[in-house]
């Protein structure tokens, strides 16, 4: 697979992307018993929810980074996931992360950021 750019989003931005490499980062709520599935809230409250390609062998909690697609039903398909560690005191802040997603795509020539996938 060559090296893509992935788009910084949030829920609402997902039927934007569909079929595209996207970023999401959002705070787990609820993980299905399988492991499989899981369900993420963004820094406006909303929530995607996200598949992976297999299940789960560690406890998911926290905040979360979600590199995938987009799929035509809204739900991100995960390439791979990342925890952010929250355990040095200070939480990560989903809502100031929204607020610089909102200037990011609003200027988007000021703000050529993208997340970088390689596989």
């Amino acid at each position: 697979m060559k090296k893509e750019e992935a788009s910084r989003i949030n829920c609402s931005m997902l039927l934007q992307h569909i079929n595209q490499a996207v970023c999401f980062v959002g705070r787990v709520s609820k993980v299905h018993p399988s492991g499989k599935t899981f369900t993420a809230v963004d820094g406006e409250g909303k929530t995607v929810t996200v598949e992976l390609n297999c299940c789960l062998e560690e406890e998911l909690s926290g905040v979360v980074e979600v590199i995938g697609l987009v799929s035509n039903k809204g739900v991100l398909m995960a390439a791979t996931y990342n925890l952010l560690r929250e355990d040095r005191g200070t939480p990560f802040d989903l809502e100031l992360y929204n607020e610089a997603l909102k200037v990011i795509h609003d200027f988007p020539q000021h703000y050529p950021f993208e997340a970088a996938v390689s596989g």
